[in-house]
């Protein structure tokens, strides 16, 4: 038995793809610049100097959340056992879902701008419980094809009786 909850013996996780990280920056500096813009209405119309130093706020959150992001995608990670799709993410507060193949109910690929642009999609997978829902965000796209078809197969394979 493994000494690590979080890495179950003889599976070996996959990464998410790097450009997440980038693809997560990119929604940080559009939050920070509204809340900057916001921050900025403040001092302009109530002529109070003093509250220049609301900018502050969403400067120290930048700066912790462009530490932040690239540690929580390197924690995301994904790996095809023999019965079950393993899903852990976390730095903190860790989580690993091990979702049945014979229980998926369906495998849903997104893809929204931001993911077009970096050349990512999202695999998300639904199952009768609302508790082992799961998604993996940040695969390439030719990766979330793959696992979708993977999946399906599999889960088509080891169907269980519902």
């Amino acid at each position: 038995m493994s000494g690590d909850l979080f890495s179950p013996a003889g599976v070996t996780f996959k990464p998410i793809s790097r450009k997440y990280i980038n693809s997560q920056f990119v929604v940080l500096f559009i939050w920070v610049a509204i809340m900057l813009i916001g921050c900025a209405v403040a001092p302009l119309a109530s002529g109070n100097p003093w509250l220049w130093l609301l900018e502050i706020g969403p400067l120290v959150l930048l700066v912790w959340q462009m530490w932040l992001i690239p540690r929580q995608v390197k924690s995301w990670g994904y790996a095809e056992g023999e019965k079950n799709l393993y899903i852990r993410r976390g730095i903190m507060f860790k989580k690993m879902w091990a979702v049945p193949y014979g229980r998926m109910q369906f495998v849903d690929v997104q893809q929204g701008p931001l993911d077009r642009a970096f050349g990512l999609a999202r695999v998300s997978l639904k199952t009768a419980s609302m508790e082992s829902n799961a998604d993996i965000p940040g695969l390439p796209r030719d990766e979330a094809d793959r696992i979708r078809t993977v999946l399906t197969e599999r889960g088509e394979a080891l169907r269980a009786g519902l």
